[in-house]
């Protein structure tokens, strides 16, 4: 796998080429092949209503949009209820599980879709957003994943889910340039290469603490649920350079 900082910035320049669907999925695919795994799927779900781009099997994705499977599904369930990324399909049984559940998450699994690592996504106005990375088979990937894939995976999430919104809108959101103070942007260009709270601590020449009340008045400007959501948001309204 490349660099996860070359991988990022790639699949950043990327998906600003995205027209449609179907340039979103192209892109996303791509870096879901890059990271090592099979499978990508992006869901929204409003109104009860499911827009699904993935690259999973095209009779999987019509047959859970015509049986309304969001309504089951366990992993949009969890996202419904959770803000950090998670992992899916250990194969130990969950004994929790309804008989629905389970049958839904054999079902998945004749169409080759096993396990996975999913990213919940506040979409606002009681959305569900969920970004999902799948396999057909257990991996270190899912079993013992490093922190930089985490971190990566959850900004190709929220940068997919960013741009996405914004194509939707039919127009780029402009921003005011100056929304975010100078130090707010340092904090923030850092923590989109990666570093922690310490690290630009030491690099800017502050505390840990002045770092994250600044990371949380950036988030807190753009409308962010998370430190990752506020750095894909500002890099989409090009206030970072």
């Amino acid at each position: 796998m490349k660099a996860p900082e070359r991988l990022l910035e790639e699949f950043a320049d990327a998906i600003h080429t995205a027209e449609d669907a179907s340039g979103f999925e192209r892109v996303a695919t791509r870096v879901t092949e890059q990271l090592g795994f099979r499978w990508f799927a992006y869901l929204d779900v409003a109104s009860g209503k499911p827009a699904i781009i993935s690259s999973y099997p095209r009779s999987w994705t019509r047959r859970y949009a015509e049986h309304d499977y969001q309504r089951l599904d366990p992993v949009i369930r969890r996202a419904s209820r959770e803000n950090k990324l998670f992992d899916w399909g250990s194969p130990a049984p969950d004994r929790t599980a309804s008989q629905p559940e389970r049958h839904f998450f054999d079902e998945a699994r004749t169409f080759g879709i096993k396990t996975g690592l999913t990213v919940p996504i506040r979409g606002g106005y009681g959305r569900t957003v969920a970004f999902t990375l799948a396999m057909d088979e257990r991996s270190p990937s899912i079993e013992h994943p490093g922190q930089d894939l985490l971190e990566i995976i959850q900004l190709i999430a929220f940068y997919f889910h960013a741009h996405l919104s914004a194509r939707r809108r039919g127009h780029p959101e402009r921003s005011n340039p100056d929304i975010l103070t100078q130090r707010e942007r340092q904090c923030l260009t850092w923590s989109a290469q990666g570093k922690t709270m310490s690290d630009i601590a030491v690099l800017v020449g502050i505390s840990p603490r002045t770092v994250s009340f600044h990371l949380e008045n950036a988030r807190a400007k753009l409308g962010a649920s998370s430190i990752a959501q506020c750095v894909a948001e500002a890099v989409r309204r090009g206030l970072l350079s």
